[in-house]
């Protein structure tokens, strides 16, 4: 086998961006994010990844990966390999974006879903030592959570140094496949979730076409 370099946008779209074969996203997304039992995530609708302005003129935003889940909630997830100094605001810029659009005038606020980012940088984007940190908004004296309705997600692969035989977990088995899958030849034995084997399955490009390839 001879796998594609996952961080590169056409390969990360098609693993995670394919409405025919979302078990991978759904195994990600739930990973991940850690849901319990009554949160997680049994199917997805992947969505345009294209955020259209609503009026002429206004900026137009393509996400890497976008979807909503039975319960609403929306998710965007982003691959960033170089560092920008503004790849911050675009997360605040994306996020506001995708809350906003989902009522109209005359629709009640109480309409509006969650929003969940999840970015995946491979390059130091925070001072966290873990390859994951997790972004809320709190009350800074007492930690109360008001505001619920965004969070933020990201992963620092430079951050995530496990080898293949110290994978315990199904988080760390997805961000070692994201950050090195291009470097082995075939599945790890390890592999057992159906929606990183088909991770694995479409990221082999003996399977893809030749305009994929193109």
């Amino acid at each position: 086998m001879e796998f594609a370099e996952v961080t590169n946008d056409v390969a990360f779209r098609k693993i995670f961006g394919n409405e025919n074969r979302k078990e991978a996203l759904i195994s990600f997304l739930n990973a991940i994010l850690e849901f319990s039992e009554s949160q997680r995530i049994v199917d997805v609708n992947i969505m345009d990844p294209y955020q259209l302005p609503k009026l002429r003129g206004g900026k137009v935003s393509i996400i890497d990966v976008r979807a909503t889940d039975l319960t609403g909630r929306q998710y965007i997830v982003e691959m960033q390999l170089g560092e920008h100094d503004a790849f911050n605001k675009r997360v605040l810029y994306y996020v506001s974006k995708a809350y906003s659009n989902q009522i109209d005038r005359g629709d009640f606020y109480r309409q509006l879903k969650p929003v969940i980012f999840i970015g995946i940088v491979d390059y130091l984007f925070s001072n966290n030592q873990n390859y994951i940190s997790r972004h809320l908004i709190r009350d800074v004296e007492t930690q109360e959570q008001i505001l619920k309705d965004v969070e933020f997600t990201f992963i620092e692969l430079p951050k995530f140094n496990k080898k293949i035989d110290e994978l315990n977990t199904l988080t760390e088995k997805w961000v070692f496949f994201i950050k090195n899958a291009e470097n082995l030849d075939v599945i790890p034995e390890n592999t057992s979730d159906p929606g990183l084997l088909n991770a694995y399955q479409d990221a082999n490009i003996h399977t893809w076409s030749k305009e994929e390839l193109e």
